[in-house]
């Protein structure tokens, strides 16, 4: 492991020089070109963190995680994603929102580019991530499990705050372009959609995602004892369901939380209409 650092820019970014050097984290000066080239793109800000290979979950590590915390299993879904942006945005929600890993197909799903690492300001350093070869089967493998598959479809019948997402769960969340593929449809337990009022007729991926996210957040609660679980709300009664790649990566300052040395990724593989309706 070691930093690089733009010469030119090593007095902006004293305080993240600083904190390696606490964490003996070597500090090497290179040429802006350098950092660019190693991270593939030129958004670094004149810093990068090189580290091992990324390395990828299971389902059973994801669900041994939530247990581990004494925690109902918390699971996001990416049903074929194509934009990194929109995958990078719900990776930052889905850490934030106290998810246990992301699920997410090895084909027809959009890499996790420096671009998408970035957008996740540093999620994908916290969330485990389980790449998988059938996501469907995956899905079957977490309902046999205990999670009950709530799928985001923008003509669901049921809007999110009826429905019950209490408990061991797993939100898919649909592509761009073709929302839930009709394998993944079938192995959801309940469809539920965003409500719509104005004249646009679907949100963005990444926007409906998250809106669904939060939502199972505020009906989950926070964990006992936190400041944030005398906010959660009383709720009406729901409608409930029926029971890699290889070699060093390149972190950018830019993907990372501000009191840590960032980090940018490798690739990972690629939004129908989203939830809105």
């Amino acid at each position: 492991m070691r930093l690089l650092v733009v010469p030119q820019r090593r007095e902006a970014l004293e305080k993240l020089v600083l904190h390696a050097t606490n964490l003996r984290i070597p500090i090497v000066e290179v040429e802006g070109g350098t950092v660019t080239a190693l991270a593939g793109f030129d958004g670094h800000q004149g810093i990068a963190l090189v580290v091992g290979p990324r390395r990828y979950a299971t389902v059973e590590e994801i669900v041994a995680r939530a247990k581990e915390r004494s925690e109902p299993p918390f699971v996001l879904a990416l049903d074929s994603l194509e934009d990194p942006q929109n995958v990078g945005a719900l990776l930052r929600t889905a850490e934030a929102a106290g998810v246990h890993g992301v699920v997410f197909p090895t084909r027809r799903q959009a890499p996790l580019t420096p671009a998408a690492v970035k957008a996740s300001a540093g999620a994908v350093e916290h969330l485990l991530l389980a790449p998988v070869d059938d996501l469907a089967s995956a899905l079957a493998d977490l309902h046999g499990r205990g999670l009950r598959i709530v799928g985001s479809e923008a003509d669901a019948p049921l809007a999110v705050r009826d429905a019950d997402l209490r408990g061991p769960l797993a939100l898919v969340v649909g592509s761009e372009g073709q929302g839930l593929g009709p394998a993944v449809r079938r192995r959801s337990d309940l469809l539920v959609r965003v409500p719509m009022r104005g004249a646009i007729g679907s949100l963005n991926a990444a926007v409906a995602g998250s809106i669904l996210l939060y939502e199972a957040l505020s009906q989950r609660g926070a964990s006992p004892g936190s400041s944030a679980a005398s906010e959660t709300r009383p709720r009406r009664r729901a409608k409930t369901a029926t029971e890699p790649r290889k070699g060093p990566r390149v972190a950018s300052e830019a993907s990372a939380p501000e009191t840590t040395p960032p980090t940018e990724a490798d690739d990972l593989p690629p939004d129908g209409p989203s939830a809105g309706g």
